[in-house]
């Protein structure tokens, strides 16, 4: 008897890769044209007025007094820090350490060229579209150069989406897998959020740094996958 629903979803996908390799690819190439359809809009200013409203209201609802807003700032303040480039290399760098350590060579060096090329990615987007910081509140938090795409949410998405596929495909229970990919995603989430409260970025760099993350990290699973199944990288747990 064959097998239905799900199982047989699975069993499909199973048995041939390389479509489901075809179909990452092409998920990937229509969120990039998405994101290139945000630029198009943001450089014609036609984000602006959304864009401002948005974070004036973020800053009017939080820059109040009182201890539990004065204690917010602070948590979104480390939040953001767990997105810069310095916090990103050091996580790539202790987890291949100790893929090495096990001896997942090639697993070690996925991560580390998917997150290496992926983050290069970003910063030539950025030095493409050349959108200025906001200027419609005060920053609460450093920065350099310019605005779109969201390095913090694209980079956060990029190292911590990819380290949860890598790690969710070598573990044997499902409860675990679920909840270091639910983890990842709820740790970019607060980074991007964080942009916005400390006033550093645009509503709209944000949103176009979480699909370009999202869709390296998907993509980068999906190949790692793909990979495994061909016997190149590591075989995934049962």
């Amino acid at each position: 008897m064959r097998s239905t629903g799900i199982p047989a979803i699975l069993q499909a996908v199973r048995q041939r890769p390389d479509r489901v390799l075809l179909a990452a690819f092409g998920i990937v190439a229509a969120l990039v044209l998405f994101v290139l359809h945000i630029a198009s809009e943001v450089g014609a200013g036609d984000t602006n007025r959304l864009d401002s409203a948005i974070l004036v209201g973020i800053r009017s609802a939080t820059d109040r007094p009182g201890a539990g807003l004065h204690a917010l700032r602070f948590a979104m303040q480390d939040f953001t820090a767990l997105g810069d480039s310095t916090t990103l290399t050091i996580v790539v760098l202790l987890v291949s350490g100790a893929l090495l350590i096990v001896r997942k060579v090639a697993m070690a060096g996925f991560l580390i060229g998917a997150s290496v090329i992926g983050t290069l990615a970003v910063e030539l987007l950025k030095s493409a579209f050349d959108r200025p910081r906001p200027n419609v509140v005060a920053h609460w938090a450093t920065f350099s150069h310019t605005s779109f795409p969201s390095g913090h949410a694209a980079d956060s998405a990029i190292v911590y989406l990819t380290l949860a596929a890598l790690v969710a495909r070598s573990v044997k229970s499902r409860g675990l897998r679920v909840y270091v990919v639910l983890a990842a995603m709820l740790l970019t989430l607060l980074i991007g959020v964080s942009r916005l409260y400390l006033g550093v970025h645009w509503p709209t760099d944000v949103l176009a740094g979480w699909i370009l993350g999202a869709g390296w990290a998907f993509l980068a699973a999906t190949i790692a996958w793909w990979l495994q199944t061909r016997h190149t990288l590591e075989r995934p747990e049962d």
